[in-house]
């Protein structure tokens, strides 16, 4: 995260330092005021930025009252075999949907021991929790992630003067995030095929060599309504206030839904704050210092914004975005484009090590190209998504590795080799669906996807199976 403020603000600086001829004195200055503070200024913004401290505050509760893993132990008890272990770590990491950082911190150490028990690695783990975290956190659209894509779409669409809705967009878009799909769905196909290939395989053969006790270690005062109680409150929170506008059979305004989503974060938070005073002896300005220790947490997510917003602002003056689509139209052929932009995106993601970056950084670019070119911003935006999350996921920079490597206790290293396999098949399966999704339209591409991707597993493990037996005839 810090390399990507530094760019955005070494961005900031040079397309200030084009467009304007003034002293150093007064250069930051103009940049500050004729900037920064327009885009904090602006309501749309501040109004982002707002909704951010809300959730970062309520998920920094929610990782501190130990909820989320008293939650995910609740899963133990219906484990009884090797594939049950692997799945119900894989639905407990889509359950702690609301923090794509603080899931594998909260699922990992609960499911370390039973993995263990059943002998499955640990990097087995590692690879579930990661295939949970960001992968189901960039499919919300009320969540940091969610708030995070939709403000960089704003962004790009007034800049190119669409009038689009960016909820609209991003919602239309979740079905084109065709590498995020993969990502979710190969696990519970390979844990039902009990079959792995790659590091991974070397990994489980290791692990199932090892004898090891089940001990879950989970804090007495850890309560799983801490969890549910407080989601609870927020849907029923966010429903009610959206229902004052005719939701859900009438369209809100944009403005109108950031605003019920603070006041919903806002009540689940204090529904919270009341439950761990009730079961717990934990003081009131301690859970309060959290609470606000979580809204300053997300100061730079906020910070990129900001810089992200005025680059735009800086991009606009200098006419980035046109001279970008021209080029496009003139060298790129349109039925390529989805794919071209899934890989640079990957590509991008990858070397810094940052989804969020290489969102801020590709999709002002993205944008202008479909213009150009005539295709579908539902298509263009999910494979900027998609690449991110690619090649955030093959990264060993990424911050997902290493906290997935933490939380299951190993090395990152050891995660992002045993991962690397499963990311590169997913993405070459991704980046063939971004090629068809360059010809047709259609909803149905994510689901032919998932079906080859099974049949490639089929193929694989069939492949597996027959060199064995041939090894022992």
């Amino acid at each position: 995260m810090k390399n990507v403020l530094l760019g955005l603000f070494a961005g900031v600086i040079s397309g200030v330092f084009i467009l304007h001829s003034t002293s150093l004195l007064l250069f930051f200055p103009l940049i500050i005021k004729g900037y920064l503070v327009p885009e904090i200024a602006d309501t749309y913004n501040a109004s982002i930025l707002l909704l951010l401290a809300f959730i970062g505050g309520f998920v920094r509760l929610i990782q501190y009252s130990g909820g989320g893993i008293a939650f995910a132990s609740q899963t133990i008890k219906y484990i009884y075999n090797r594939a049950s272990a692997q799945i119900s770590a894989w639905f407990a990491g889509i359950l702690i949907f609301f923090s794509d950082l603080g899931t594998p911190l909260i699922v990992g150490p609960v499911f370390q021991s039973l993995f263990d028990k059943y002998r499955i690695s640990r990097q087995k783990l590692a690879f579930i929790i990661d295939s949970t975290s960001s992968p189901v956190a960039i499919l919300v659209p009320f969540i940091g992630w969610g708030v995070f894509s939709m403000s960089v779409i704003k962004s790009s669409f007034e800049t190119n003067n669409i009038s689009i809705d960016e909820w609209s967009a991003f919602i239309s878009a979740i079905v084109f995030q065709l590498y995020t799909w993969l990502a979710i769905t190969i696990v519970p196909i390979l844990s039902i095929l009990r079959f792995d290939y790659g590091s991974m395989e070397l990994a489980e053969r290791q692990a199932n060599k090892l004898d090891k006790n089940l001990s879950n270690n989970i804090d007495k005062d850890s309560k799983a309504i801490f969890v549910w109680l407080p989601l609870l409150i927020l849907g029923l929170t966010l429903f009610v206030s959206l229902s004052i506008y005719g939701f859900p059979f009438k369209q809100v305004a944009g403005s109108d839904f950031r605003a019920a989503l603070s006041n919903a974060y806002l009540f689940a938070a204090i529904v919270l704050i009341a439950l761990i005073l009730f079961y717990t002896k934990k003081k009131r300005i301690e859970i309060f210092s959290e609470y606000v220790s979580g809204m300053s947490g997300m100061l730079p997510i906020m910070a990129t914004l900001v810089l992200a917003w005025a680059l735009g602002s800086v991009s606009e003056e200098l006419g980035t975005g046109k001279y970008v689509g021209e080029i496009a139209k003139e060298t790129i052929n349109p039925v390529l484009l989805p794919v071209l932009i899934f890989l640079i995106s990957a590509v991008l993601s990858f070397a810094i090590g940052s989804s969020w970056g290489t969102i801020i950084i590709i999709m002002p670019l993205a944008i202008p190209s479909a213009i150009s070119t005539g295709n579908e911003f539902a298509i263009i935006i999910g494979a900027v998504l998609s690449g991110s999350l690619f090649g955030d996921h093959s990264s060993p920079l990424s911050e997902t590795t290493i906290l997935s490597s933490t939380g299951a206790g190993i090395d990152p290293l050891s995660h992002f080799s045993t991962q690397l396999p499963y990311a590169l098949t997913n993405g070459a399966i991704a980046a063939i669906g971004f090629v068809l999704a360059g010809f047709i339209t259609s909803h149905l591409i994510v689901v032919s996807l998932i079906i080859f991707q099974l049949l490639i597993l089929l193929i694989l493990r069939h492949i597996k199976i027959s060199s064995n037996s041939n090894i022992f005839t």
